[in-house]
């Protein structure tokens, strides 16, 4: 086993105390209420909620209460998106009044609709616009506050560790940088070797993150960026204790509360659903765990019929869908894929 004693110490991130060092990565539309608890009961460090808008928040728009909602978890990471300083600010403000302990900004997004807003990674392109916004976050709430960003807009302005500099001396305690520039979204290898020069060039903690979703990959991830912690993402589809499953190797132990055999496997899905039909009600939760059912399957019971698939992800009503899942994991158990994906 590589050395992945450096995850299991705390982290301290502005005077707040991270219990490890292997983080859920803020993911929209997935890094919700039910989801970061589960994650935090798993053993994930750190749990961050999904992207909020600022202005939307800052308007009051319905649903954005649910996104900053806090869980009751010991740390409640809060992450604003925007471009406009004002709603930043007020953005910040409502999720500190509502109990963030800390504030990320999301300057690393590659989404076209978030990009197309001059928000997320676009950011990357301004910097002295991008430090109006942190300015704007960092003077309205006495929280730490915290920036996601990527390596840079594209191959020809790698300029993570120039923001990562001006954001440290603007009061951020912490920066995460994903191994990829806005140009690659997703696709490729991320750079983890380039991540080491914004780590040279601050003094603040540094996360790193991008392909990231086992323990080999994690203690690899380190020793190539020199980085202080590790974020998984997208390897927690299906699977929400990925990151506790990482920190736990780093002590040797196991990570706690997984669903071992798969009748415990039908009842953590069907837990999982009923809380996001609880919190979103039955209408909008029952689209909502849509994708959820889906990884769960894809991960869990590759080798369920097509008609009982789509029966289950169409159906509208929860009990019929209850009903299939546990016929699903009961009717022909499979070995269960609790590791990480490859």
């Amino acid at each position: 086993m590589p050395d992945l004693t450096k995850l299991a110490a705390p982290l301290d991130v502005g005077g707040v105390r991270i219990r490890n060092r292997v983080f859920l990565a803020p993911m929209s539309g997935i890094t919700d209420e039910p989801f970061r608890q589960r994650a935090h009961a798993h053993g994930a460090g750190l749990v961050v909620s999904e992207m909020v808008a600022s202005g939307e928040l800052a308007k009051g728009r319905a649903g954005c209460d649910l996104r900053i909602r806090h869980s009751g978890l010991p740390v409640h990471m809060v992450q604003l998106a925007g471009r406009e300083a004002a709603h930043m600010a007020e953005g910040a403000r409502i999720a500190a009044d509502e109990g963030a302990d800390i504030i990320d900004i999301n300057m690393g997004c590659p989404a076209k609709k978030v990009t197309g807003g001059y928000a997320g990674s676009a950011l990357m392109l301004d910097l002295d616009h991008a430090l109006t916004l942190i300015d704007a976050v960092v003077g309205a709430v006495d929280v730490p506050v915290t920036v996601k960003m990527r390596l840079g807009w594209d191959e020809g302005a790698l300029n993570a560790p120039l923001l990562a500099r001006r954001a440290e001396q603007a009061g951020v305690k912490m920066v995460t940088v994903h191994g990829r520039t806005r140009c690659q979204f997703y696709q490729g290898k991320a750079d983890w070797r380039a991540i080491a020069r914004v780590k040279e060039a601050v003094s603040i903690p540094v996360v790193a993150n991008g392909d990231v979703s086992s323990p080999s990959e994690a203690a690899a991830i380190l020793n190539q960026s020199g980085a202080d912690a590790v974020m998984v993402g997208r390897a927690h589809y299906g699977a929400p204790w990925i990151a506790g499953s990482i920190a736990a190797a780093s002590t040797g132990e196991a990570a706690p509360n997984i669903p071992q055999d798969p009748t415990a496997l039908a009842d953590y899905v069907v837990a999982h659903y009923e809380d996001m039909l609880a919190l979103y009600g039955v209408e909008s939760g029952l689209r909502q765990a849509r994708k959820h059912l889906g990884w769960y399957l894809d991960r869990h019971a590759g080798g369920v019929a097509d008609d009982s698939r789509k029966a289950m992800l169409t159906a509208f009503e929860p009990t019929r869908v209850i009903a299939l899942l546990r016929d699903v994991f009961s009717r022909d158990p499979q070995p269960l894929n609790l590791r990480s994906a490859a």
